[in-house]
């Protein structure tokens, strides 16, 4: 199914702007700088958003609720509802704990895996959505919370390994928007990838 819009999940606020519960909205973020899109304000759907009017003739919607993680269900199920597009016409750009940090996974369906963003979209859309994962993990110390350690910031080393994929997880992103999840899958979840 072709992908209509992408929500980057993260929490509004400039308190969290650097933290690992955030890394969806950098990347979503980075692809509306790739491609000029001005971001607005839509208090209806509780979300900042972007329109990308593409060469193919398609017209996409990136989008950053300002729910917070939480509660991100509704603004992105506002917003489907809104263009009728079903689940699988949206991908969840997010941060995945299981996923070893600079390495990014396509996936379509499951469970929310304890990511509290996934548990309010599938309450709000349903499954069958486009996943597209990036690694935060492992938790270190191992003992911290899962709270604590996904809204705390990067080290300055994890920063710098974020910083390095950026154009990567954008040119992966592209990848899942030009050819749909199953391609998307076979490309980029590969253990080869740099």
């Amino acid at each position: 199914m072709t992908i209509s819009l992408v929500a980057g999940l993260g929490n509004p606020g400039r308190s969290y702007a650097k933290s690992r519960h955030n890394l969806g909205w950098t990347v979503v973020e980075a692809l509306a700088k790739k491609r000029n899109l001005a971001w607005r304000a839509h208090s209806s759907f509780e979300a900042d958003i972007a329109r990308w009017d593409r060469a193919d003739g398609r017209t996409l919607w990136l989008m950053k609720p300002l729910t917070f993680m939480n509660e991100c269900g509704r603004a992105v199920g506002a917003m489907a509802r809104f263009h009728k597009l079903p689940a699988g016409a949206v991908a969840a750009v997010y941060d995945e704990m299981n996923i070893e940090i600079g390495r990014l996974k396509v996936s379509v369906a499951g469970s929310a895996g304890g990511h509290n963003g996934v548990a309010s979209l599938l309450e709000h859309l349903g499954d069958g959505f486009a996943r597209f994962r990036l690694g935060i993990g492992p938790k270190q110390p191992a003992e911290i919370d899962l709270k604590d350690y996904v809204l705390t910031n990067f080290t300055p080393e994890q920063l710098t390994i974020i910083q390095q994929k950026l154009d990567l997880y954008v040119q992966g992103l592209e990848v899942l928007l030009d050819c749909g999840a199953d391609q998307a899958m076979n490309k980029l979840n590969r253990k080869d990838l740099p």
